[in-house]
């Protein structure tokens, strides 16, 4: 949850940093300097600080005694996983369906009237209420384990949310709506990326954690790209929106957020209805706990 939840974080931060540091046009260089320090900070900190691929202490029983699968038969394995496939597609649809809202936010809010500085706002209410929803998912999930049933119901309202938001985009002075729905949709969407992340290991164990997991994101950029260019081509040119603050082009986003929200309800309830996975990584420090085979020192460190 921390690690997932550490990249919006760090876009909120760019959100409020930049208009500081860039007042105009010509002081752009000059926030790409600023920027470019902690990224060369950061990139030689990992370089010379990360020496091991895993801590002096296994934070599980199934990490102690884990013999993953080599990276090609690894795929193997994840293509005949239907569980797995499941949750790559439709997890990876709801990664895409976030970027595409936090990418396109202002151009469909601008045709209504509604400035830049509220979709500034909207956009950090929506990472904000995210980072909420996902530590307190998180320490729910980490308690009781239930990780299935707490992704299918966060997508749900998530949904909800997602369908709220393509009405409530398309009215004029509805500002108190708009932020309420933006900070649900945050709220309940964002708190499903750590969680689904951790599913992604538990369905497809024994394969590798980077394997599993690095598939669904890269599912999840694929779409995204896709998607943003699907909604892209479905808008059309408005002759006349007296209350834009768009500018010159002015584009109608109504049936572009209609089809984000039917994306949206689509992939939800495929993922309802046909993913059903034991959590086959805790099973397996489970076993071996009660079967002797780690010392007890390392037997309350399963339930991390």
């Amino acid at each position: 949850m921390i690690a997932s939840m550490s990249n919006p974080l760090g876009i909120l931060l760019a959100n409020l940093i930049s208009p500081m540091v860039a007042k105009t046009s010509g002081q752009i260089p000059a926030l790409l300097i600023v920027y470019a320090v902690p990224a060369c900070i950061t990139c030689f900190l990992a370089t010379v600080g990360i020496r091991s691929s895993c801590p002096p202490t296994p934070p599980s029983a199934s990490a102690e005694f884990s013999n993953s699968e080599p990276f090609v038969q690894g795929l193997k394995l994840l293509l005949k996983n239907k569980n797995y496939l499941v949750l790559l597609v439709c997890f990876g649809a709801g990664i895409a369906v976030f970027t595409c809202f936090s990418t396109l936010l202002e151009q469909i809010l601008c045709v209504n009237g509604y400035t830049n500085d509220f979709a500034g706002l909207c956009g950090g209410l929506f990472i904000a209420f995210g980072i909420v929803g996902a530590g307190a998912l998180g320490l729910y999930v980490d308690k009781t384990k239930k990780f299935n049933e707490s992704v299918k119901i966060n997508m749900c309202f998530s949904t909800l949310a997602c369908i709220a938001f393509a009405v409530v985009s398309q009215l004029r002075d509805q500002n108190v709506a708009v932020a309420a729905v933006c900070s649900l949709f945050g709220f309940f969407g964002f708190a499903i990326y750590p969680v689904a992340m951790e599913l992604s290991v538990e369905c497809s164990y024994p394969v590798g954690e980077a394997t599993s997991a690095g598939l669904i994101f890269i599912s999840g950029q694929v779409q995204s790209v896709l998607y943003i260019i699907i909604l892209q081509a479905l808008t059309r040119r408005l002759a006349d929106s007296p209350t834009s603050t768009c500018g010159s082009a002015v584009l109608s986003w109504r049936v572009p957020m209609l089809v984000m929200a039917g994306l949206s309800t689509l992939f939800t309830c495929c993922f309802v209805v046909f993913f059903h996975t034991r959590y086959r990584r805790l099973e397996t420090g489970t076993n071996k706990e009660s079967n002797g085979s780690i010392p007890t020192e390392h037997a309350p460190s399963v339930q991390g």
